[in-house]
């Protein structure tokens, strides 16, 4: 070939990967768009629907809600402002990371209204902010407090400082554990979700890691970085099957034995828990080779369960379950992340891409809307109960990790000039 052809195909080829980059650029905006023409930060009465601007404005006895799932103080909301966050740093624009600043002030600013009026025989989690004040899970501070750590990075407001420290308090010190130091779960209201005691759930390496990388990073000290590590290894010690190269949903420490499902989200917040640390972890710790060799296990099994489309499935060993969302824009991101970042092999990069693919064809709309998010998933002893949990579109669960993914599938083509 001559220089000049070879010149015409290599900017053919740059036209290419600018193009592919730029509508993928899109469909990551529309997402992140729908979600702001949705979100409000403002309360709406139960009986009367009336919305309240401010908590000054609530009657004394009026019950009030969030007007909008965006406003909730909850784990996926925590996903969701993340996301944001790192759709502000990768676009240059403001707008997204405003979205996660606002919705953390709006939970600080009005949280005390309602502490003042709790009544104890409502679930805290059902309460506006009930989780902010009362962490008794870790799904009630981890991936929350994560966001606020990132939010923490550019508004420097004492009280959130202290919400941190507080969330630290509760995930090194209060949250159950083995022996081994495994967190796990073990409040009535954990139990009310679990058939055993002292239940080791995949989830919560989500909900703790995340948080425990960052908390490492912020004040510099070693003990969160070697818990984090910890409950990595930990976690695939009691959860993971050889055999297949899954992990199981739970294990229940009574009966020393593993749960039914190897449910697809669950597998998801591994995978990230491990993204978010490696991304933190300093690369001299001793552990981090240990690290990056689980994610690369991890990744080889999954990889065997992707279908024609592209997609994962609610059990991810049951292809006749049916395609979700979250668990594949999940798979996704840690897998495009990985090899953004050296920590896997490119030749993964394969299963990134025709997992975005899939995503875009088959579960997000143009007008930004995600279908077939699977709803918050609890722990049963059979497999019909996951089969059967309902998909629905644009629930929090999924949407954060939607934009994340096409994040690193962005940078992930600009590498590898696709």
């Amino acid at each position: 070939m001559c220089a000049c052809l070879l010149v015409t195909a290599l900017s053919s080829l740059n036209a290419a990967a600018q193009s592919a980059a730029f509508e993928d650029e899109q469909v990551i905006r529309k997402v992140a768009d729908y979600i702001l023409s949705k979100a409000s930060f403002e309360f709406v009465g139960e009986q009367s629907n009336k919305v309240y601007a401010t908590t000054a404005q609530i009657p004394a006895n009026e019950e009030v809600k969030f007007s909008s799932k965006y406003g909730e103080w909850h784990y996926t909301n925590g996903v969701v402002n993340m996301a944001m966050l790192h759709l502000a740093d990768f676009l240059g624009e403001k707008k997204y990371a405003d979205f996660a600043a606002r919705h953390v002030a709006f939970g600080f600013d009005n949280y005390k209204f309602f502490q003042k009026r709790f009544k104890h025989d409502r679930r805290h989690y059902y309460y506006p902010f009930g989780q902010l004040w009362t962490m008794q899970e870790l799904d009630d501070c981890g991936a929350m407090g994560a966001s606020v750590i990132e939010v923490y990075n550019h508004v420097r407001r004492k009280d959130y400082k202290e919400y941190i420290y507080n969330t630290a308090r509760h995930i090194t010190e209060r949250q159950e554990r083995l022996p081994d130091g495994t967190l796990v779960r073990k409040t009535p209201e954990a139990i009310r979700n679990s058939p055993h005691d002292m239940t080791l759930w995949a989830d919560d390496l989500y909900m703790s890691v995340p948080f425990l990388a960052r908390m490492g990073q912020l004040t510099g000290q070693a003990k969160y970085f070697d818990d984090a590590v910890q409950q990595v290894l930990n976690f695939d010690k009691y959860l993971w099957n050889e055999e297949k190269g899954l992990y199981y949903h739970c294990y229940y420490s009574e009966s020393q034995e593993n749960g039914v499902a190897h449910w697809g989200r669950s597998n998801g917040w591994v995978v990230l828990a491990q993204v978010h640390l490696l991304s933190y972890l300093p690369k001299d710790h001793p552990k981090r080779p240990d690290i990056l060799k689980n994610l690369k296990k991890q990744v080889i099994g999954l990889s065997r369960y992707q279908d024609q489309h592209g997609l994962w499935h609610q059990l991810l060993d049951k292809p006749d379950s049916y395609p979700e969302t979250s668990v594949s824009a999940m798979f996704v991101q840690g897998i495009a992340k990985g090899v953004n970042e050296g920590w896997i092999d490119k030749r993964y990069a394969s299963v990134a891409l025709t997992g975005w693919e899939g995503l875009k064809k088959q579960m997000i709309k143009a007008d930004g809307q995600v279908d077939a998010i699977c709803v918050g998933t609890g722990i049963k002893n059979d497999l019909p109960f996951y089969y059967n949990r309902p998909a629905r579109p644009n629930e929090k669960h999924g949407v954060g990790s939607v934009i994340d993914a096409g994040i690193e599938v962005v940078k992930l083509k600009r590498l590898m000039q696709l």
